[in-house]
């Protein structure tokens, strides 16, 4: 039983007030590091207040990296970074067992710890390491705890990965699995700043501008935030539009000619606890069928796969994705 759902109905309006205060302020301090990417923070803000994992794709230099670090401070957590690379081995990101003697001559293994054991771990260019190396994070990202050696270990609360992915470079990369990708509640794409944002950018990255990360709140503010997700009422009406959403894009579905799969139910998990995170981001207390428009895309675009003939038709996921949420509004 979550600990807020004890209060009474004003002491949760007092705490959602104190919450949506806080977003407001963590999103000022983003948006002043990071120069024409609102749309990006908020869909990166509401995976996290929805306690999920989060894919940043986009071209070299849009400070994806940069975003994921600051992040992390201004949320007050514990966060690490691993730079994924052909190379990379599974004990790099878990963590490994070694063999030490005491002082008496006695052996015994000690495990020591992998970056993984972090509350923010930024995965960066995730798709330049093997698939044996991806793999690594599967059961972290589900479960929440990793197993070596036999032995569960459990992950530092909250855990969350914010993953980068290069789209241009596709040589010396593995392409993420499916059922890896389906682990990442959004999948967010980021664009190239408008000429305002990057005059700004300019200004501030060139001259003698503090640009330094700082902290807005903790990660029990944070955790009270995720909870209060959870509560947050859901209409009947826009559950089931979630749902026809989801099945059109499912066999037998309205666009089931020009898929090779669809989205599984944590797509559906995904667009219901999002779009409360985004309606507490904006300050009200109930989502809306714009939320739902406007997360659709992120939420849905990795989960999903076209034909051959379609994509030579020239569709797109995105399109497809903007044709169904036309309908919706």
């Amino acid at each position: 039983m979550s600990p807020l759902s004890s209060l009474s109905p004003q002491e949760q309006i007092a705490a959602f007030e104190k919450h949506a205060s806080t977003l407001h302020r963590v999103k000022d301090e983003l948006n002043r590091l990071i120069f024409g990417q609102e749309l990006v923070i908020n869909e990166v803000l509401a995976a996290i207040l929805a306690g999920g994992h989060s894919l940043l794709v986009g071209a070299p230099g849009l400070a994806k990296t940069r975003l994921v670090s600051a992040m992390g401070t201004v949320l007050g957590l514990d966060h690490r970074r691993v730079q994924f690379t052909p190379d990379l081995m599974p004990t790099d990101i878990l963590g490994t067992e070694i063999l030490e003697e005491d002082a008496n001559g006695k052996r015994a293994f000690r495990f020591v710890k992998g970056p993984v054991f972090t509350q923010l771990l930024m995965a960066d260019e995730i798709n330049r390491a093997s698939p044996r190396t991806q793999s690594a994070l599967l059961e972290a990202m589900q479960e929440r705890q990793v197993t070596i050696a036999g032995e569960e270990r459990a992950l530092p609360h909250p855990f969350l990965v914010l993953a980068t992915q290069n789209p241009i470079e596709q040589e010396g990369t593995y392409p993420l699995p499916e059922a890896q990708l389906d682990r990442f509640i959004l999948q967010t794409e980021i664009g190239y700043p408008d000429e305002a944002a990057e005059r700004r950018m300019l200004a501030a990255t060139t001259g003698s501008e503090d640009l330094t990360p700082q902290n807005v709140c903790t990660p029990a503010d944070l955790e009270e935030a995720q909870q209060l997700i959870r509560m947050m009422p859901i209409g009947d009406g826009l559950i089931g539009e979630i749902l026809s959403l989801v099945n059109a894009l499912r066999p037998g579905g309205a666009k089931e000619d020009l898929l090779l799969w669809g989205p599984g139910p944590r797509a559906s998990q995904a667009l219901s606890l999002t779009v409360r995170a985004r309606a507490l981001l904006d300050g009200r207390t109930a989502p809306s069928r714009e939320d739902l428009i406007a997360l659709a895309p992120a939420a849905l675009r990795h989960r999903i796969a076209l034909t051959f003939p379609a994509r030579a038709e020239g569709h797109t996921v995105d399109d497809v994705i903007r044709e169904l949420t036309a309908r919706i509004g």
